[in-house]
């Protein structure tokens, strides 16, 4: 599949701290190197600090500088919550309510502006956004192919055959994943990525290594848009 001809993304991730965010702003830059204005969106984001008193999340802001056009905050990130908790429990904490509607008209607003919008969830793909809605809702309501983070640690094969098989029952596509090597030590990681290549039903995009202090900027070079 060729991301280019596309103008949704879903990124999920086999877990918290597989580097979504990482993988998300490195998308965006390497699909504004075709030309694209590509903007990026976390609809739900937990563990936000008060910046000229008004909730902000790193990830998001992030998701933000990477972006161009430069969106407007709350059209990119609709439900900032304060606790680092799961967030179910983090809405529950500030007394919101996370729903479906408000994050399709801020959506939609990103999308009136963009050729392409890439949507970063969070945790891992099971993780719900609210009692009463989980991320596969509102990837079937966006109608958004997925792309997954493998974060390349000891289990990856697991968590990753597991997501994928997740996202299949759900009635929808996986578009592609890409290895994003969060452990420096993994033991094997060329062995573990001949094996997630073999066993997963969709093309690696890239693979985005471990480094410190990641630039996403320059490691837009490591992804292939056309799988």
């Amino acid at each position: 599949m060729d991301l280019r001809s596309l103008d949704r993304l879903y990124v999920t991730g086999t877990d918290t701290g597989a580097g979504k965010t990482v993988a998300s702003c490195s998308l965006l830059h390497a699909l504004r190197r075709t030309g694209r204005r590509a903007v990026g969106m976390k609809p739900v984001a937990s563990g936000c600090a008060l910046v000229d008193g008004a909730w902000r999340n790193e990830d998001a802001l992030a998701l933000q500088a990477a972006s161009a056009p430069r969106p407007a905050y709350a059209d990119l990130n609709p439900f900032a919550l304060p606790q680092p908790l799961a967030p179910e429990l983090a809405a529950r904490a500030a007394g919101i309510e996370v729903a479906l509607p408000p994050l399709l008209e801020a959506f939609a607003r990103l999308r009136a502006q963009a050729d392409v919008v890439v949507v970063e969830g969070v945790g891992g793909w099971t993780a719900p956004l609210a009692g009463d809605l989980d991320q596969a809702d509102l990837v079937r309501a966006l109608r958004a192919p997925v792309v997954l983070v493998v974060g390349m640690r000891l289990g990856c094969l697991n968590h990753a055959r597991l997501t994928a098989r997740a996202i299949a029952a759900d009635g929808l596509r996986l578009a592609g994943w890409i290895a994003s090597e969060v452990d420096p030590d993994m033991a094997c990681r060329e062995d573990n990525l001949e094996l997630l290549s073999a066993r997963l039903d969709a093309p690696c995009l890239g693979r985005l290594p471990y480094v410190p202090a990641p630039d996403p900027e320059r490691m837009a070079a490591g992804l292939a848009l056309a799988g």
